[in-house]
């Protein structure tokens, strides 16, 4: 996906589980997105303190080491966010988990067990959409 200066929308994917962060990224990557993976927590803060400055962050919530949670702290404590969409992805459909990400600051929370990966990156695709307009 391409912004209206032929740049690139780029994405910053972080879940601890190497299948889906592959799968999540050829899929966002067929779609003309520039992607940057992270197994951890750590990684992705790494990125973010290093300058990558994504469209979108999408995470997942449960995760050893440090959780969703920890990392959406981070982000905004250390004003990592930018104008990036943040989207929350968990298996849990438990309300109150959903309910506690979007106010920590999330635009969006994703059940992964509800939606394909490629129905993903259309969610992803149209919270892109709204910070551009």
């Amino acid at each position: 996906m391409t912004d209206d200066n032929g740049k690139k929308s780029s994405v910053l994917l972080v879940d601890d589980d190497q299948f889906l962060l592959d799968l999540y990224s050829v899929k966002f990557t067929a779609k003309g997105y520039n992607v940057n993976a992270c197994l951890s927590v750590a990684d992705a803060l790494q990125v973010l303190r290093g300058g990558f400055k994504p469209d979108v962050i999408v995470f997942d919530l449960i995760m050893p080491e440090h959780d969703g949670f920890y990392f959406l702290q981070s982000i905004v404590t250390e004003n990592l966010k930018g104008g990036a969409s943040l989207i929350g992805l968990t298996n849990e459909s438990n309300d109150d988990t959903q309910k506690k990400v979007i106010e920590l600051g999330a635009d969006r929370v994703i059940v992964k067990a509800t939606m394909i990966p490629s129905e993903v990156v259309s969610a992803v695709e149209e919270e892109i959409a709204k910070r551009k307009s």
